[in-house]
């Protein structure tokens, strides 16, 4: 175990030449990432999940009812043992074989019979006011966060000249603001993962089971390698469009189509300038910095 932590580490793939993580360790002169800070965000991610529940209790909640959102789910299937068992044990699309074989042995018909399957897959999916409260607590977040990080990098030498992402690097030293902005943002990414297995299981779960273990581990390993400047700058791109995303959906499930539309339009365009136009010139910007090895640059793109 020691020999493939020792490979994963390799000083020669995470730093620049000649750089060590002795290098990088905190001193009483200047502070730097360390990878024992991001253990705070696992107790944080349980309080964010707790202040989730409250928020979607007290909060959303009687906006939802507010909007005249219903809080009655789909209709529900009439119990049944044996269609039940199928249901969870086997299939829940069963063919017209099985079909045949269930309407002889209940003595139901086939229609009948696939009826029931439906109203037992739309049990399955969350209520209306259930996924407007979900929204409002992500839109909620993202606004937050989105508005923090861009009152902090308003006041960071990188925002607007990226060659200050690559000065001095990795020698850059770790401020409070930083370390508390990415702390915030890995709790919440946490405690996604954690909801994961909790709520109402989606058709997207392997995909954003995915997406939440891909953003936990990009966050976590830019700021071990001290990648935080520009990791900043990727995070508040993020959450610029998620926040305009959650609005057009509250919207939809609130029937207001035409803000739905207009919100939609707005992240589209966002979400192309955001993730796709500015990270392109930030990876070509890469090639131009000499301060920025190619092992650096490697890894920015996977970053972006």
């Amino acid at each position: 175990m020691a020999g493939v932590l020792a490979w994963f580490w390799n000083e020669r793939f995470w730093l620049p030449h000649n750089v060590t993580w002795a290098d990088l360790k905190s001193t009483d002169e200047s502070s730097f990432p360390q990878a024992e800070d991001l253990y705070l965000a696992c107790p944080l991610a349980f309080c964010v999940f707790m202040v989730r529940l409250v928020f979607e209790r007290f909060i959303a909640r009687p906006c939802a009812l507010g909007l005249k959102i219903q809080a009655s789910g789909p209709q529900k299937a009439q119990p049944n043992a044996i269609l039940e068992k199928v249901f969870t044990a086997i299939t829940k699309h069963p063919d017209e074989k099985r079909l045949e074989g269930l309407s002889k042995q209940l003595d139901w018909d086939v229609r009948t019979i696939q009826r029931w399957f439906r109203q037992r897959r739309n049990q399955e999916k969350p209520s209306t006011l259930a996924r407007f409260c979900e929204s409002m607590w992500r839109f909620t977040f993202y606004l937050y966060i989105f508005t923090y990080g861009v009152r902090f990098l308003k006041k960071t030498l990188w925002l607007w000249n990226t060659r200050e992402c690559w000065n001095n690097y990795p020698y850059q030293a770790l401020t409070v603001d930083l370390h508390y902005y990415y702390i915030v943002e890995l709790s919440f990414y946490l405690s996604l993962l954690l909801t994961q297995f909790t709520d109402i299981r989606r058709k997207d779960f392997p995909v954003m089971l995915v997406h939440h273990l891909a953003a936990i581990s990009l966050i976590t390993f830019s700021y071990v390698n001290n990648m935080a400047r520009v990791g900043t700058l990727v995070m508040c791109l993020h959450d610029a469009a998620d926040v305009l995303l959650e609005a057009a959906k509250m919207a939809n499930y609130a029937k207001c189509q035409r803000l739905c539309n207009l919100l939609f339009v707005m992240f589209a365009l966002v979400f192309v300038s955001s993730r796709l136009a500015f990270p392109l010139y930030l990876t070509f910007l890469s090639h131009q910095m000499a301060p920025c090895p190619p092992s650096m640059q490697h890894r920015l793109y996977v970053w972006l």
